[in-house]
């Protein structure tokens, strides 16, 4: 059966997906970092396809702003800059804080706000796992369940404005905001609490279908967000050229275990 059949088809769209995937979950898991090359013989091997359906996955993932390619077909994953993470929670806010208040605008199911409730009550549930097991703050593992719960929240509220288009737009751009910020430093348990009144707000007022006040406190929520990403990029961009420009600092500071 050769690759113009059907079956033929159907096969090179299989390995196309399973590389699309494999790709994308490698990326959003922070196991290939923002900046760092993708190999097309390394992925070939981990799937046991060929390297054709590896460079089709790569050209739709550098579509959607995840992969850059270079003029010599090298592919890297994209790296933000700060003004890209600025944009993208600005684009975020203002579809959100609308789906938001839309959702507002009409009551709330008793099922939907089951779900909402027990999706806000996970993420106190890591302050308190944090303050019984004496870690100062979540590790990978914990940040990415936190990340798991911290979207769930946010997705159900802007399916309750039953606009498609938006829910798949803000899902685009949180996606690229968690991809981006895997590097992250993990949660302490104060920022989860926080966090935690704050979705609790914005919950309340939804109930009490006020529109207005749901947007505000969604939007002071996002910028609130922001401002703590962008500092830790600053930080970690200071700390970046000063290992560039005098790298034996670090070579000579104690370890935090020391």
């Amino acid at each position: 059966m050769n690759a113009e059949s059907p079956a033929g088809g159907r096969a090179s769209r299989s390995a196309r997906e399973r590389a699309y995937l494999h790709i994308h979950q490698k990326i959003t898991s922070g196991v290939i970092t923002a900046g760092a090359a993708i190999s097309e013989v390394t992925l070939a091997k981990e799937l046991g396809i060929s390297r054709t359906p590896i460079r089709e996955a790569l050209t739709q993932l550098a579509a959607e702003g995840l992969v850059e390619q270079t003029p010599n077909r090298r592919a890297v994953v994209a790296k933000l800059t700060r003004q890209d993470i600025i944009d993208l929670y600005e684009l975020r806010e203002a579809l959100e804080t609308y789906a938001v208040g839309k959702a507002a605008s009409h009551p709330l199911r008793q099922l939907d706000l089951a779900k909402l409730t027990s999706l806000n009550n996970s993420i106190r549930s890591f302050k308190e796992h944090l303050l019984q097991s004496g870690q100062p703050a979540l590790d990978r593992v914990g940040m990415s369940r936190f990340v798991a719960y911290d979207l769930g929240f946010h997705t159900l509220l802007i399916r309750l404005a039953a606009n498609g288009r938006i829910l798949k737009l803000v899902n685009d751009t949180r996606l690229l905001i968690r991809i981006f910020a895997m590097r992250r430093e993990g949660h302490d348990a104060a920022l989860l609490e926080k966090i935690y009144q704050e979705h609790a707000g914005i919950l309340q007022a939804v109930v009490e279908q006020d529109p207005r006040r749901a947007s505000r406190l969604v939007s002071e929520h996002i910028q609130s967000s922001l401002r703590e990403r962008l500092e830790l990029y600053d930080r970690w961009e200071l700390e970046a050229s000063l290992r560039d420009h005098i790298p034996f600092f670090f070579d000579v500071m104690p370890s935090p275990d020391s």
